[in-house]
Protein backbone atom coordinates (compact mmCIF):
# COMPACT_ATOMS: atom_id res chain seq x y z
CA UNK A 1 0.00 0.00 0.00
CA UNK A 2 1.82 3.34 -0.60
CA UNK A 3 1.87 6.13 1.01
CA UNK A 4 -0.40 8.15 -0.72
CA UNK A 5 -2.99 5.60 0.15
CA UNK A 6 -2.19 5.75 3.87
CA UNK A 7 -2.30 9.10 3.88
CA UNK A 8 -5.95 9.15 2.12
CA UNK A 9 -7.50 6.88 4.82
CA UNK A 10 -6.03 8.61 7.78
CA UNK A 11 -7.75 11.72 6.12
CA UNK A 12 -10.84 10.01 5.84
CA UNK A 13 -10.78 8.49 9.42
CA UNK A 14 -9.98 12.11 10.94
CA UNK A 15 -12.92 13.26 8.97
CA UNK A 16 -15.04 10.44 10.47
CA UNK A 17 -14.13 11.37 14.07
CA UNK A 18 -14.35 15.15 13.59
CA UNK A 19 -17.63 14.23 12.22
CA UNK A 20 -18.67 12.34 15.10
CA UNK A 21 -17.31 14.53 17.53
CA UNK A 22 -19.51 17.84 16.14
CA UNK A 23 -22.87 15.46 15.86
CA UNK A 24 -25.47 17.09 17.31
CA UNK A 25 -27.65 14.77 19.58
CA UNK A 26 -30.88 14.48 18.83
CA UNK A 27 -33.59 15.03 21.38
CA UNK A 28 -35.61 11.72 22.28
CA UNK A 29 -39.14 12.10 24.10
CA UNK A 30 -41.30 9.00 25.54
CA UNK A 31 -44.62 10.02 26.67
CA UNK A 32 -46.62 7.54 28.91
CA UNK A 33 -50.22 7.32 30.28
CA UNK A 34 -50.74 6.61 34.25
CA UNK A 35 -52.85 7.29 36.88
CA UNK A 36 -52.32 7.45 41.06
CA UNK A 37 -54.86 7.89 44.01
CA UNK A 38 -53.78 10.99 45.90
CA UNK A 39 -56.41 11.95 48.86
CA UNK A 40 -58.75 9.37 47.82
CA UNK A 41 -59.23 11.03 44.40
CA UNK A 42 -58.16 9.33 41.05
CA UNK A 43 -55.54 11.32 38.87
CA UNK A 44 -54.69 10.53 35.26
CA UNK A 45 -51.25 11.36 34.12
CA UNK A 46 -49.33 11.75 30.94
CA UNK A 47 -45.49 11.24 32.14
CA UNK A 48 -42.93 13.03 29.70
CA UNK A 49 -39.32 11.50 30.27
CA UNK A 50 -36.98 12.68 27.39
CA UNK A 51 -34.07 15.56 26.46
CA UNK A 52 -34.30 18.91 25.27
CA UNK A 53 -31.46 20.61 23.85
CA UNK A 54 -29.74 23.65 24.88
CA UNK A 55 -28.58 26.36 22.28
CA UNK A 56 -26.49 29.55 22.83
CA UNK A 57 -27.05 32.50 20.34
CA UNK A 58 -22.98 32.91 18.52
CA UNK A 59 -22.19 36.04 16.72
CA UNK A 60 -20.27 35.36 13.24
CA UNK A 61 -19.44 37.29 10.51
CA UNK A 62 -22.24 35.65 8.68
CA UNK A 63 -24.78 36.58 11.25
CA UNK A 64 -25.80 35.40 14.46
CA UNK A 65 -26.23 31.50 14.71
CA UNK A 66 -27.42 29.11 17.53
CA UNK A 67 -24.50 26.79 18.47
CA UNK A 68 -25.73 23.69 20.56
CA UNK A 69 -24.30 23.47 23.68
CA UNK A 70 -26.34 20.70 25.69
CA UNK A 71 -28.78 18.36 25.84
CA UNK A 72 -31.19 18.25 29.45
CA UNK A 73 -32.59 15.56 30.82
CA UNK A 74 -36.34 16.23 32.20
CA UNK A 75 -39.19 13.74 33.41
CA UNK A 76 -42.38 15.65 33.85
CA UNK A 77 -45.91 14.82 34.79
CA UNK A 78 -49.05 16.75 33.32
CA UNK A 79 -52.33 16.00 34.48
CA UNK A 80 -54.90 14.93 31.44
CA UNK A 81 -58.37 16.32 30.51
CA UNK A 82 -56.96 19.99 31.75
CA UNK A 83 -59.40 22.57 29.78
CA UNK A 84 -57.55 26.33 31.05
CA UNK A 85 -53.67 26.19 31.57
CA UNK A 86 -53.67 29.20 32.98
CA UNK A 87 -55.68 27.54 36.01
CA UNK A 88 -53.11 24.36 36.71
CA UNK A 89 -49.77 25.11 38.02
CA UNK A 90 -46.80 24.20 36.64
CA UNK A 91 -43.30 23.45 39.27
CA UNK A 92 -40.01 22.91 38.47
CA UNK A 93 -37.71 21.01 40.44
CA UNK A 94 -34.28 20.44 41.17
CA UNK A 95 -31.76 18.95 43.43
CA UNK A 96 -28.17 20.33 44.39
CA UNK A 97 -25.05 19.37 45.10
CA UNK A 98 -23.82 20.77 43.04
CA UNK A 99 -23.85 17.54 41.10
CA UNK A 100 -26.84 16.06 41.93
CA UNK A 101 -29.80 14.72 39.92
CA UNK A 102 -33.27 15.34 40.57
CA UNK A 103 -34.07 11.61 41.56
CA UNK A 104 -34.45 12.77 45.57
CA UNK A 105 -37.44 15.07 45.37
CA UNK A 106 -38.57 12.94 42.58
CA UNK A 107 -38.81 9.61 44.04
CA UNK A 108 -38.71 10.88 47.69
CA UNK A 109 -41.31 13.70 48.22
CA UNK A 110 -43.12 15.22 45.21
CA UNK A 111 -43.61 12.88 42.01
CA UNK A 112 -46.15 9.70 41.65
CA UNK A 113 -43.98 7.33 42.49
CA UNK A 114 -41.69 6.64 45.19
CA UNK A 115 -38.70 4.63 46.74
CA UNK A 116 -40.32 2.72 49.56
CA UNK A 117 -38.61 2.85 53.01
CA UNK A 118 -39.92 2.44 56.59
CA UNK A 119 -41.67 4.82 58.80
CA UNK A 120 -38.52 6.12 59.79
CA UNK A 121 -36.64 6.30 56.54
CA UNK A 122 -34.61 3.55 56.70
CA UNK A 123 -33.95 0.65 53.79
CA UNK A 124 -34.98 -2.63 53.68
CA UNK A 125 -32.63 -4.99 52.01
CA UNK A 126 -32.29 -5.52 48.36
CA UNK A 127 -33.28 -5.14 45.90
CA UNK A 128 -35.78 -2.01 46.27
CA UNK A 129 -38.91 -1.23 44.35
CA UNK A 130 -41.25 1.85 44.28
CA UNK A 131 -44.72 2.08 45.70
CA UNK A 132 -47.59 4.60 44.18
CA UNK A 133 -46.93 7.85 46.34
CA UNK A 134 -50.05 9.06 47.96
CA UNK A 135 -49.02 12.03 49.00
CA UNK A 136 -47.08 13.23 45.49
CA UNK A 137 -47.53 16.88 44.80
CA UNK A 138 -49.06 16.10 41.53
CA UNK A 139 -52.87 16.74 42.55
CA UNK A 140 -52.05 20.64 43.16
CA UNK A 141 -49.38 21.28 40.41
CA UNK A 142 -47.64 19.54 37.13
CA UNK A 143 -43.80 18.50 37.95
CA UNK A 144 -40.92 18.80 36.06
CA UNK A 145 -37.61 17.40 37.26
CA UNK A 146 -34.60 19.07 35.66
CA UNK A 147 -30.76 17.06 35.67
CA UNK A 148 -28.60 19.86 35.00
CA UNK A 149 -25.79 19.24 32.51
CA UNK A 150 -23.49 16.18 33.73
CA UNK A 151 -26.20 14.96 36.31
CA UNK A 152 -28.85 12.28 35.59
CA UNK A 153 -28.60 11.68 31.59
CA UNK A 154 -27.89 15.48 31.15
CA UNK A 155 -24.74 16.07 28.88
CA UNK A 156 -22.37 18.39 27.12
CA UNK A 157 -23.04 18.46 23.03
CA UNK A 158 -20.34 16.84 21.43
CA UNK A 159 -17.38 20.06 21.22
CA UNK A 160 -18.13 21.66 24.39
CA UNK A 161 -16.47 21.36 27.32
CA UNK A 162 -18.93 20.21 29.97
CA UNK A 163 -16.46 22.33 32.63
CA UNK A 164 -18.55 25.68 30.97
CA UNK A 165 -21.48 24.73 32.92
CA UNK A 166 -19.73 23.80 36.38
CA UNK A 167 -20.20 27.31 37.12
CA UNK A 168 -22.68 29.24 39.87
CA UNK A 169 -23.69 31.49 36.91
CA UNK A 170 -23.60 29.38 33.45
CA UNK A 171 -25.57 26.88 35.73
CA UNK A 172 -28.41 29.66 37.17
CA UNK A 173 -28.52 30.31 33.01
CA UNK A 174 -28.75 26.67 31.63
CA UNK A 175 -31.21 25.94 33.94
CA UNK A 176 -33.13 29.41 33.44
CA UNK A 177 -32.43 28.93 29.67
CA UNK A 178 -34.69 25.24 29.90
CA UNK A 179 -37.00 26.51 32.03
CA UNK A 180 -38.13 29.32 29.25
CA UNK A 181 -37.94 26.48 26.35
CA UNK A 182 -39.91 24.19 28.34
CA UNK A 183 -42.40 26.87 28.87
CA UNK A 184 -42.54 27.58 25.65
CA UNK A 185 -42.39 24.48 23.87
CA UNK A 186 -45.75 23.16 26.00
CA UNK A 187 -47.57 26.61 26.21
CA UNK A 188 -47.28 26.92 29.87
CA UNK A 189 -46.65 30.89 29.91
CA UNK A 190 -50.13 31.44 31.33
CA UNK A 191 -49.61 29.17 34.11
CA UNK A 192 -49.03 29.35 37.64
CA UNK A 193 -45.13 28.99 37.93
CA UNK A 194 -43.07 27.66 40.94
CA UNK A 195 -39.70 26.46 41.66
CA UNK A 196 -38.52 23.94 44.26
CA UNK A 197 -35.05 23.01 45.14
CA UNK A 198 -33.22 21.51 47.70
CA UNK A 199 -29.86 22.21 49.22
CA UNK A 200 -27.64 23.80 46.93
CA UNK A 201 -30.59 23.36 44.36
CA UNK A 202 -32.21 26.46 47.14
CA UNK A 203 -28.70 28.41 45.82
CA UNK A 204 -29.62 27.65 42.43
CA UNK A 205 -33.50 28.40 42.81
CA UNK A 206 -32.75 32.02 44.51
CA UNK A 207 -30.65 33.17 41.44
CA UNK A 208 -33.47 31.20 39.36
CA UNK A 209 -35.72 33.53 40.24
CA UNK A 210 -34.01 36.83 39.73
CA UNK A 211 -32.51 35.67 36.82
CA UNK A 212 -36.11 34.66 35.22
CA UNK A 213 -37.26 37.62 36.16
CA UNK A 214 -34.31 40.08 34.50
CA UNK A 215 -33.30 37.91 31.39
CA UNK A 216 -37.10 36.59 30.48
CA UNK A 217 -39.50 38.31 32.22
CA UNK A 218 -40.43 35.84 33.34
CA UNK A 219 -42.60 35.66 37.09
CA UNK A 220 -42.80 33.44 39.76
CA UNK A 221 -45.83 33.13 42.40
CA UNK A 222 -43.54 31.20 44.34
CA UNK A 223 -40.79 29.14 45.61
CA UNK A 224 -39.90 26.21 47.73
CA UNK A 225 -36.96 25.51 49.34
CA UNK A 226 -36.04 22.53 51.44
CA UNK A 227 -33.01 22.37 53.43
CA UNK A 228 -31.71 25.78 52.24
CA UNK A 229 -28.23 27.25 51.64
CA UNK A 230 -28.16 30.39 50.82
CA UNK A 231 -25.35 32.18 52.76
CA UNK A 232 -22.17 29.73 52.61
CA UNK A 233 -20.81 31.72 55.85
CA UNK A 234 -23.21 30.14 57.67
CA UNK A 235 -21.58 26.43 57.21
CA UNK A 236 -17.69 27.14 56.38
CA UNK A 237 -15.81 26.60 59.61
CA UNK A 238 -12.83 28.24 59.42
CA UNK A 239 -10.47 30.22 61.90
CA UNK A 240 -11.99 33.54 61.93
CA UNK A 241 -15.47 32.81 61.11
CA UNK A 242 -17.41 32.27 64.57
CA UNK A 243 -21.25 32.19 62.91
CA UNK A 244 -21.14 28.59 61.94
CA UNK A 245 -20.53 27.62 65.90
CA UNK A 246 -23.47 29.38 67.09
CA UNK A 247 -25.90 28.33 64.39
CA UNK A 248 -25.15 24.76 64.13
CA UNK A 249 -25.80 24.49 68.25
CA UNK A 250 -29.61 23.97 67.74
CA UNK A 251 -29.07 21.69 65.34
CA UNK A 252 -26.51 19.36 67.73
CA UNK A 253 -28.57 19.68 70.49
CA UNK A 254 -31.58 17.64 68.47
CA UNK A 255 -29.47 15.18 67.84
CA UNK A 256 -28.20 15.26 70.99
CA UNK A 257 -31.79 14.70 72.40
CA UNK A 258 -32.78 11.70 69.41
CA UNK A 259 -29.92 9.90 71.03
CA UNK A 260 -30.44 10.35 73.95
CA UNK A 261 -27.27 12.08 75.47
CA UNK A 262 -29.19 15.12 77.43
CA UNK A 263 -30.27 15.44 80.89
CA UNK A 264 -33.61 13.84 81.99
CA UNK A 265 -35.11 17.84 82.15
CA UNK A 266 -33.76 18.95 78.65
CA UNK A 267 -35.19 15.19 77.23
CA UNK A 268 -38.69 15.78 78.20
CA UNK A 269 -39.82 18.53 75.59
CA UNK A 270 -37.79 18.96 72.28
CA UNK A 271 -38.85 22.59 70.94
CA UNK A 272 -38.93 23.54 74.47
CA UNK A 273 -35.52 22.87 74.58
CA UNK A 274 -34.27 23.85 71.15
CA UNK A 275 -35.98 27.28 72.58
CA UNK A 276 -33.85 27.45 75.40
CA UNK A 277 -30.72 27.01 73.46
CA UNK A 278 -31.67 29.05 70.49
CA UNK A 279 -31.77 32.15 73.03
CA UNK A 280 -28.16 30.91 74.78
CA UNK A 281 -26.74 30.74 71.11
CA UNK A 282 -27.94 33.92 70.20
CA UNK A 283 -27.18 35.72 73.68
CA UNK A 284 -24.22 34.44 75.86
CA UNK A 285 -22.82 31.97 73.46
CA UNK A 286 -22.48 34.98 70.45
CA UNK A 287 -21.75 36.84 73.19
CA UNK A 288 -18.61 35.08 74.53
CA UNK A 289 -16.86 33.96 70.68
CA UNK A 290 -17.14 37.87 70.09
CA UNK A 291 -14.71 38.95 73.48
CA UNK A 292 -12.55 36.12 72.11
CA UNK A 293 -9.01 36.75 74.13
CA UNK A 294 -11.00 39.49 76.49
CA UNK A 295 -13.37 36.97 77.63
CA UNK A 296 -12.76 36.34 81.87
CA UNK A 297 -12.13 33.10 82.57
CA UNK A 298 -15.31 32.50 84.97
CA UNK A 299 -17.55 33.63 82.24
CA UNK A 300 -15.97 31.39 79.97
CA UNK A 301 -16.65 28.18 82.13
CA UNK A 302 -20.24 29.18 81.92
CA UNK A 303 -20.17 29.13 78.91
CA UNK A 304 -18.24 25.43 78.51
CA UNK A 305 -21.26 24.29 81.00
CA UNK A 306 -23.75 25.21 79.09
CA UNK A 307 -22.31 23.75 75.69
CA UNK A 308 -21.90 20.66 77.65
CA UNK A 309 -25.34 20.87 79.08
CA UNK A 310 -26.58 21.11 75.72
CA UNK A 311 -24.46 19.11 73.14
CA UNK A 312 -24.07 16.05 75.17
CA UNK A 313 -20.49 15.96 75.07
CA UNK A 314 -17.84 16.00 77.77
CA UNK A 315 -16.80 20.08 79.34
CA UNK A 316 -13.07 18.64 78.91
CA UNK A 317 -13.61 18.42 75.63
CA UNK A 318 -15.14 21.42 74.43
CA UNK A 319 -12.95 23.42 76.61
CA UNK A 320 -10.33 21.74 74.35
CA UNK A 321 -11.93 23.22 71.51
CA UNK A 322 -11.89 26.57 72.73
CA UNK A 323 -15.81 26.26 72.83
CA UNK A 324 -15.99 25.61 68.78
CA UNK A 325 -17.32 22.57 68.17
CA UNK A 326 -16.97 21.55 64.66
CA UNK A 327 -19.24 19.38 62.68
CA UNK A 328 -16.99 16.70 61.92
CA UNK A 329 -15.86 16.69 65.32
CA UNK A 330 -19.17 16.82 66.66
CA UNK A 331 -20.33 13.91 64.25
CA UNK A 332 -17.54 11.78 65.56
CA UNK A 333 -17.64 13.03 69.27
CA UNK A 334 -21.25 12.24 70.40
CA UNK A 335 -21.41 8.53 70.46
CA UNK A 336 -17.47 7.97 70.64
CA UNK A 337 -18.18 5.68 73.47
CA UNK A 338 -20.63 3.56 71.32
CA UNK A 339 -17.97 3.54 68.90
CA UNK A 340 -20.40 5.15 66.60
CA UNK A 341 -21.13 8.37 64.35
CA UNK A 342 -24.10 10.30 63.68
CA UNK A 343 -25.21 11.50 59.90
CA UNK A 344 -24.25 14.21 58.19
CA UNK A 345 -27.79 14.63 56.31
CA UNK A 346 -29.63 13.05 58.97
CA UNK A 347 -28.43 12.67 62.50
CA UNK A 348 -30.97 10.51 63.60
CA UNK A 349 -28.75 8.04 61.77
CA UNK A 350 -25.37 6.19 63.30
CA UNK A 351 -22.55 4.47 61.72
CA UNK A 352 -19.51 2.69 62.59
CA UNK A 353 -15.99 3.49 60.82
CA UNK A 354 -12.47 1.89 60.82
CA UNK A 355 -11.01 4.81 63.51
CA UNK A 356 -13.24 5.21 66.44
CA UNK A 357 -10.51 7.40 67.82
CA UNK A 358 -10.84 9.94 64.50
CA UNK A 359 -12.02 13.14 64.34
CA UNK A 360 -13.70 13.01 60.98
CA UNK A 361 -16.13 10.13 59.38
CA UNK A 362 -14.92 7.89 56.48
CA UNK A 363 -19.12 8.43 55.09
CA UNK A 364 -22.30 9.42 56.30
CA UNK A 365 -24.69 6.77 57.60
CA UNK A 366 -27.84 8.75 55.92
CA UNK A 367 -26.58 9.20 52.94
CA UNK A 368 -25.57 5.38 52.59
CA UNK A 369 -29.24 4.55 53.87
CA UNK A 370 -30.94 5.94 50.72
CA UNK A 371 -27.89 5.96 47.58
CA UNK A 372 -28.63 2.22 47.16
CA UNK A 373 -32.76 2.23 46.86
CA UNK A 374 -33.00 6.08 44.76
CA UNK A 375 -30.07 4.81 42.32
CA UNK A 376 -31.91 1.09 41.89
CA UNK A 377 -35.37 2.53 41.52
CA UNK A 378 -34.45 5.20 38.86
CA UNK A 379 -32.85 3.42 36.65
CA UNK A 380 -35.26 0.70 36.50
CA UNK A 381 -38.64 2.68 36.22
CA UNK A 382 -37.14 5.10 33.45
CA UNK A 383 -36.59 2.09 31.06
CA UNK A 384 -39.48 0.33 32.24
CA UNK A 385 -42.26 2.67 33.47
CA UNK A 386 -41.44 5.89 31.44
CA UNK A 387 -40.17 3.84 28.13
CA UNK A 388 -36.85 6.29 28.19
CA UNK A 389 -33.79 4.15 26.94
CA UNK A 390 -30.76 5.20 27.25
CA UNK A 391 -27.21 3.03 28.09
CA UNK A 392 -25.30 6.36 29.23
CA UNK A 393 -24.90 5.83 33.65
CA UNK A 394 -27.61 7.98 35.29
CA UNK A 395 -25.45 10.34 37.48
CA UNK A 396 -27.57 10.51 40.91
CA UNK A 397 -24.90 12.22 42.93
CA UNK A 398 -21.72 13.11 41.07
CA UNK A 399 -17.90 14.24 41.71
CA UNK A 400 -17.53 15.35 38.03
CA UNK A 401 -18.66 18.60 38.14
CA UNK A 402 -15.45 19.57 40.60
CA UNK A 403 -14.42 22.62 41.36
CA UNK A 404 -17.57 24.22 40.92
CA UNK A 405 -16.36 28.12 39.42
CA UNK A 406 -17.40 30.52 41.70
CA UNK A 407 -15.86 33.43 40.00
CA UNK A 408 -19.21 35.99 40.47
CA UNK A 409 -17.47 35.40 44.29
CA UNK A 410 -14.25 35.96 44.41
CA UNK A 411 -12.76 36.67 48.14
CA UNK A 412 -16.23 36.78 49.50
CA UNK A 413 -18.87 33.81 50.89
CA UNK A 414 -21.58 32.71 48.23
CA UNK A 415 -24.72 34.59 49.18
CA UNK A 416 -27.18 34.86 46.97
CA UNK A 417 -30.00 35.74 49.91
CA UNK A 418 -29.57 39.45 47.99
CA UNK A 419 -30.56 37.97 44.96
CA UNK A 420 -33.93 36.57 46.67
CA UNK A 421 -34.33 40.17 48.35
CA UNK A 422 -33.50 41.31 44.70
CA UNK A 423 -36.93 38.79 43.27
CA UNK A 424 -38.80 39.40 45.96
CA UNK A 425 -38.44 43.08 45.66
CA UNK A 426 -39.16 43.01 42.49
CA UNK A 427 -41.70 40.62 42.40
CA UNK A 428 -43.59 41.45 45.44
CA UNK A 429 -46.87 38.61 44.88
CA UNK A 430 -43.77 36.02 44.61
CA UNK A 431 -44.13 33.67 47.87
CA UNK A 432 -41.54 31.66 49.54
CA UNK A 433 -42.01 28.95 51.92
CA UNK A 434 -38.68 26.82 53.32
CA UNK A 435 -38.49 23.43 54.60
CA UNK A 436 -36.07 22.60 57.46
CA UNK A 437 -35.56 19.39 59.13
CA UNK A 438 -34.02 19.22 63.06
CA UNK A 439 -31.62 16.60 62.63
CA UNK A 440 -29.90 18.16 59.43
CA UNK A 441 -26.44 18.95 60.22
CA UNK A 442 -25.73 20.12 56.32
CA UNK A 443 -27.92 23.09 56.11
CA UNK A 444 -29.29 23.72 59.62
CA UNK A 445 -32.50 25.16 60.75
CA UNK A 446 -31.18 27.86 62.45
CA UNK A 447 -28.96 28.91 59.87
CA UNK A 448 -31.92 29.57 57.34
CA UNK A 449 -33.28 31.28 60.14
CA UNK A 450 -30.97 33.48 60.81
CA UNK A 451 -30.12 34.06 56.70
CA UNK A 452 -34.41 34.84 56.07
CA UNK A 453 -33.84 37.13 59.45
CA UNK A 454 -31.19 39.13 57.70
CA UNK A 455 -32.81 39.32 54.01
CA UNK A 456 -33.34 43.36 54.36
CA UNK A 457 -36.74 43.05 53.11
CA UNK A 458 -39.40 45.63 54.05
CA UNK A 459 -41.96 44.60 56.89
CA UNK A 460 -44.81 43.57 54.27
CA UNK A 461 -42.96 41.57 52.33
CA UNK A 462 -41.53 39.31 55.02
CA UNK A 463 -44.94 38.11 55.19
CA UNK A 464 -44.78 36.34 52.04
CA UNK A 465 -42.18 33.67 53.68
CA UNK A 466 -43.60 30.72 55.52
CA UNK A 467 -41.70 28.16 57.66
CA UNK A 468 -41.92 24.45 58.38
CA UNK A 469 -40.17 22.13 60.66
CA UNK A 470 -40.11 18.37 60.32
CA UNK A 471 -38.40 15.87 62.99
CA UNK A 472 -36.56 14.43 60.27
CA UNK A 473 -33.17 15.15 58.21
CA UNK A 474 -31.94 17.24 54.90
CA UNK A 475 -34.38 15.14 53.03
CA UNK A 476 -37.38 15.44 55.76
CA UNK A 477 -39.49 13.57 53.55
CA UNK A 478 -37.61 10.16 53.99
CA UNK A 479 -39.80 10.10 57.68
CA UNK A 480 -43.08 8.90 57.14
CA UNK A 481 -44.79 11.54 59.64
CA UNK A 482 -42.76 14.13 58.36
CA UNK A 483 -43.76 13.91 54.27
CA UNK A 484 -47.27 13.58 55.31
CA UNK A 485 -46.61 17.12 57.46
CA UNK A 486 -44.60 18.34 54.43
CA UNK A 487 -47.10 17.26 51.37
CA UNK A 488 -49.72 19.27 53.60
CA UNK A 489 -47.64 22.61 53.74
CA UNK A 490 -46.66 22.62 50.35
CA UNK A 491 -50.31 22.11 49.12
CA UNK A 492 -51.17 25.02 50.96
CA UNK A 493 -48.57 27.21 49.87
CA UNK A 494 -48.92 26.73 46.74
CA UNK A 495 -53.00 27.10 47.09
CA UNK A 496 -51.93 30.43 49.07
CA UNK A 497 -49.65 31.88 46.70
CA UNK A 498 -52.25 31.23 43.37
CA UNK A 499 -55.42 32.76 45.11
Amino acid sequence: MSEKTNAKDNNEEKAKKDKKKHEVPEEVISETKHTVTIDGKEIKYTATAGTLLLKEEVREEEGDIEQPKATIFFIAYTMDDVEDLSTRPLTFSFNGGPGSSSVWLHLGLLGPRRVFLDDEGRAPPPPYHLVDNDHSLLDQTDLVFIDPVSTGYSRAVPGEKPEQFHDFTKDIESVGEFIRLYTTRYKRWSSPKFIIGESYGTTRAAGLADHLLERHGLFLNGLMLVSSALNFQDFHFIVGNDLPYTLFLPTYTATAWYHGKLTEELQKDLPRTLADVEAFALGDYTLALMKGAELPEDERGVIIDKLAHYTGLPREYIARTNMRIEIQRFIKELLRDERAMVGRLDSRFKGMDRDAAGEKPEYDPSYINIQGPYTACLNDYVRRELGYESDLPYEILTGRVMPWNYDKYQNQYVNVAEMLRSAMTKNPSMKVFVANGYYDLATPYFATRYTFNHLGLEDELQANISMGYYESGHMMYIHGPSLIKQKAELAHFIQSAVS
